[in-house]
């Protein structure tokens, strides 16, 4: 997490934006907060690329494909505004570390916990693909067992 740079929005729709999170090829996500101070993650559209119908319309089909998702291996959708100017959509945040951070931090995982990590990682991926979308981020929120 980085704090906001120059350049970078305050806020996106109703939400307050706080930090940086990433950047991904389609735009960066954010941490916000809600009106009723519920942490968001807030992923924005590159502005150069939202000035392309063909970005827009990807943006927009995986913000119908995300909202049509839902199980315990995705973050619900909260808003989103993939028409506005830049595009924009607004998830439940789920903090945790990235998979490079936990084994950094932890060190090279048991066998016993890679296979049940793995048929994990396997099975939600399956769910937004049923979708037509390939997941985006995946996120470790427990500890291998």
């Amino acid at each position: 997490m980085e704090p906001l740079a120059a350049g970078d929005p305050a806020r996106i729709g109703d939400f307050v934006l706080h930090a940086r999170l990433g950047a991904g090829g389609m735009g960066r996500v954010f941490l916000g907060q809600s009106p009723g101070g519920r942490a968001v993650a807030v992923k924005v559209m590159h502005p150069h690329l939202a000035q392309h119908a063909e970005f827009r319309h990807r943006f927009r089909r995986e913000v119908i494909a995300a909202q049509a998702v839902s199980g315990a291996f995705t973050a619900p959708v909260v808003a989103a505004g993939p028409d506005d100017a830049p595009p924009w959509i607004a998830t439940v945040y789920v903090p945790g570390p990235t998979l490079d951070e936990a084994v950094t931090r932890v060190g090279r995982m048991p066998e016993g916990s890679v296979w049940p990590l793995a048929a994990g990682l396997v099975e939600a991926s399956l769910t937004p693909r049923a979708y037509g979308k390939p997941p985006l981020t995946v996120q470790i929120t427990g500890h291998p067992k």
